[in-house]
């Protein structure tokens, strides 16, 4: 097959897919964003990389407006068109999409089919469920009128869609419900990408120079919004006090805020520092006592942090803020790799950071048990065959 896989936020474990596909003999090019802020994977070709693979990346004429409703989504609907070129370029026989805003995969799908090829939405997010809550927030008046023009268009996109990829079983129900054909829907859930995550002991060369080497390390790394409540960072740095380090490897408006707020309170030991390169991200993490998450309760069910999967992989404990209900915070419980607290609970998460810091054994216990849920779970080639399948022609026609 020819696959054009488009990652809108360029993760690591999506282009680990791409490289898996192209050794199996198929062409496949690896769409990415320029544009938008976030760590990105291994968006380059290297040496072993197979001659059918591809990477290629699409971008805005100017910076990316994430704080602006009305700039993002010009911006969002220009990506789409960058996309639809890509369509026209490669000429695919089906179009993987992960990531995509919904403006911008509207376009993507409608050149998609334009071309002949085949659509499958690889359901990351239900984006209309985060929309409706933003912007009935920002636009009291018109915010319903907005959210539900997206949760419209969100479904319509799925229902033309020839497959879809769920990343977890809580969203089948929601699919069914909504018209989206359970025959064209599937499960799979996220991964790491493990060959590219080894393990590193605390103390290694990396760790050494850039973390303190006299406290115990709570690590937080990856994108932070308001959302995730980032003052809970500075809460638990206060409150653990002498002999913790709490690290925050960030970027954005939020984490620039956070490390304000820090400074405004002579929290010393709260450290903001930008993201790591991804191949000092093993190395960054390895060097953690705790591996720190968060997740928004509105989520709930809508969204599966991917950097809970990364740090699986890391082989440390895991202290998450989130719905209990959500699958990321099942796998860990389920695991025992970590403590999970229900978001607004700031006193059981300092709690729980209390209770890590009080046992080296117990933090040793639970990231032994990360790293084994993550070799029995994340193996590309398992991973690679499941997508084979469903990215074959499968001789129906989509539902609108």
């Amino acid at each position: 097959m020819k696959i054009l896989l488009v990652d809108y936020s360029g993760h690591p474990f999506q282009v680990q897919l791409s490289r898996a596909l192209a050794r199996r003999g198929h062409s496949v090019r690896h769409v990415f964003s320029a544009s938008f802020q976030t760590p990105h994977g291994r968006l380059s070709r290297e040496d072993g990389d197979p001659p059918t693979f591809e990477i290629a990346s699409v971008s805005t004429k100017q910076a990316f407006a994430k704080a602006s409703f009305v700039k993002r989504r010009a911006q969002e609907i220009e990506i789409g068109h960058a996309l639809a070129d890509q369509v026209r370029a490669f000429a695919p026989d089906v179009v993987l999409s992960s990531n995509v805003p919904l403006d911008a995969q509207r376009g993507l799908q409608r050149a998609t089919h334009d071309a002949g090829a085949r659509f499958v939405f690889w359901l990351q997010d239900i984006y209309s469920e985060a929309i409706t809550r933003v912007v009935t927030r920002k636009f009291p008046v018109i915010g319903h009128l907005v959210a539900r023009i997206y949760d419209r268009l969100e479904y319509r996109l799925l229902r033309r869609s020839e497959g879809v990829v769920a990343i977890s079983p809580d969203f089948l129900p929601i699919l069914a419900a909504r018209g989206v054909s359970p025959s064209r829907t599937h499960v799979v859930e996220n991964w790491a990408p493990l060959d590219e995550l080894p393990i590193y002991p605390r103390d290694n060369d990396w760790a050494a120079a850039n973390m303190p080497a006299d406290a115990l390390r709570f690590v937080y790394s990856g994108t932070i919004g308001y959302k995730h409540d980032p003052m809970l960072l500075l809460q638990l740095a206060e409150e653990l006090g002498e002999g913790v380090s709490v690290l925050v490897f960030s970027q954005g408006e939020a984490a620039d805020a956070l490390a304000r707020a820090a400074a405004d309170k002579g929290v010393a030991n709260l450290s903001v520092r930008p993201w790591v390169p991804f191949g000092d991200l093993p190395r960054m993490l390895g060097g953690a006592d705790v591996l720190v998450a968060m997740i928004e309760p509105e989520a709930g069910i809508y969204s599966v942090p991917s950097k809970i999967l990364t740090y699986l992989a890391a082989g440390r404990p895991i202290l998450a803020s989130m719905p209990s209900a959500n699958l990321a915070a099942r796998n860990i419980t389920g695991a025992d790799a970590g403590m999970v607290v229900e978001p607004g609970d700031r006193a059981g998460m300092v709690a729980a950071a209390r209770e890590l810091a009080a046992s080296a054994e117990r933090r040793r216990a639970m990231g032994d048990n990360a790293r084994q849920y993550a070799k029995r779970t994340f193996d590309i080639d398992a991973i690679a065959d499941r997508f084979e399948t469903i990215l074959m022609p499968q001789g129906t026609e989509n539902q609108e």
